[in-house]
């Protein structure tokens, strides 16, 4: 009897498979070569170790690590999520994150998918037994590092104010910086003063704003003509050749948002630090007639403190904020974009007002809208299309309604019109 043997195939052994994530917090050309050079060596570094196969490497250019919309970290979170990383190697944990509260929530989720991070300046791996605590301690002191280095630069800033030093006019619209001397921009300067020269004749922002637009005239940034590009212009004191300093600041080292100085420090106005584009009496009407025209719209409170919608709404097209607009036959609410740059930037329909009060109504399950209730309830509304509406409410629901157009009569029921024309009753009686 012949007996044949047949060989053993020995399974292949399973690489780990490993990333890098390297980041540098400037734009600037000497911090770019060394991200290319944090790239390169784990390149090398990973391809070359016997038993991984290299998962790539990640890298954010200029992008602080306080902050947590980092493209290329956030790809690498979800490349995680979706099972294609075991191992990601960091040169440290200041380049990982500084925010110790942020740090800790990775690196646990990365922890409970099965992925380590290893922080080579540390020595440190999450995935062994004292890599939690290690961590815990040392991303304290990575956060405070950030916010000692964050107050050092603030006392910089504000030390150059209170010596009346200007700051930060370098993509000013109208001025230029010239070998560190600040100059007028003859083309822009030019476009500075038809603004305030047809706004002070009786022209009003959007009109100005889409004739510059209709013209091409290019401004510093891509953000194009709106209206409130045109009142920056309008208000700025710099155009007077004098410098209000520190009207904003930043509270918080960790989400570097800006805040409106309102008190909090002082600000300091300086005279004659640059050449002046307008003359004071075209600036002071300037001021006269927007003040004359925001207390004719009644503008004093804010308008979320004013309307329950207001900021609520958000545009499914550009997502951009719907805004109250009272066009003194219908009251609506409609795409901030829309209504400053006009059709052809957003298509986004309008919301007739009565309509999402009584769609609001029908998604609380309440007989009348109720300001408060509205409040403590829905977080947020989208629009992603014409006549679209999807409530967003605190408890996790989100609730879809549709309606048809005001112009046909069978988009409404029976409930919609009772509420829509007691809403308009009670409208009138208060106005």
């Amino acid at each position: 009897m012949e007996i044949t043997i047949l060989p053993t195939l020995l399974p292949m052994p399973k690489l780990t498979r490993v990333a890098a994530y390297a980041r540098v917090s400037s734009g600037k050309d000497a911090m770019l070569h060394s991200l290319a050079a944090q790239v390169s060596y784990y390149n090398r570094y990973i391809q070359s170790a016997p038993g991984w196969n290299f998962a790539g490497v990640y890298a954010d250019e200029a992008v602080t690590g306080t902050k947590g919309n980092r493209p290329d970290f956030q790809r690498m979170l979800q490349d995680c999520r979706n099972g294609k990383i075991d191992i990601i190697l960091t040169k440290s944990i200041s380049r990982f994150a500084r925010n110790t509260l942020d740090l800790l929530a990775t690196v646990r989720e990365l922890k409970r998918l099965g992925v380590g991070v290893r922080f080579e300046e540390q020595g440190i791996d999450t995935m062994s037994a004292d890599g939690e605590v290690m961590l815990t301690i040392l991303a304290s002191y990575a956060q405070e590092e950030s916010r000692s280095v964050s107050e050092n630069c603030k006392w910089r800033i504000r030390k150059r104010f209170s010596q009346g030093e200007l700051v930060n006019l370098r993509h000013m619209y109208g001025y230029r910086i010239e070998n560190g001397k600040i100059e007028i921009h003859p083309a822009q300067a030019a476009i500075v003063r038809r603004v305030f020269r047809e706004y002070v004749a009786g022209e009003t922002v959007q009109r100005i704003a889409e004739s510059l637009r209709q013209e091409n005239v290019p401004t510093v940034f891509s953000g194009g003509w709106g209206q409130d590009y045109i009142r920056t212009i309008l208000k700025n004191e710099k155009y007077l050749g004098n410098a209000l300093l520190q009207k904003t600041f930043i509270a918080d080292h960790l989400t570097k948002k800006k805040q409106k100085n309102k008190g909090e420090l002082p600000m300091y106005l300086v005279e004659g630090t640059h050449p002046a584009i307008i003359d004071e009496a075209t600036f002071a009407l300037a001021q006269e007639i927007m003040e004359r025209n925001r207390q004719a719209r009644n503008t004093q409170k804010a308008t979320t403190a004013r309307y329950p919608f207001s900021g609520m709404i958000k545009c499914g097209n550009c997502g951009k904020s719907y805004r109250r607009w009272d066009t003194h036959k219908r009251l609506k609410w409609q795409c901030s974009t829309y209504i400053t740059l006009g059709k052809k930037y957003c298509p986004a329909k309008q919301i007739p007002d009565a309509v999402l009060r009584t769609l609001t109504c029908e998604v609380l399950n309440i007989a009348s809208f109720d300001a408060s209730v509205f409040g403590d309830k829905v977080k947020e509304i989208w629009v992603p299309s014409a006549n679209h509406i999807v409530f967003h409410l605190y408890d996790g629901q989100s609730i879809e309604k549709v309606w048809k157009g005001c112009s046909r009569s069978d988009g409404w029921t029976d409930m919609m019109r009772t509420n829509a024309r007691e809403i308009e009753k009670r409208r009138h009686c208060h106005d």
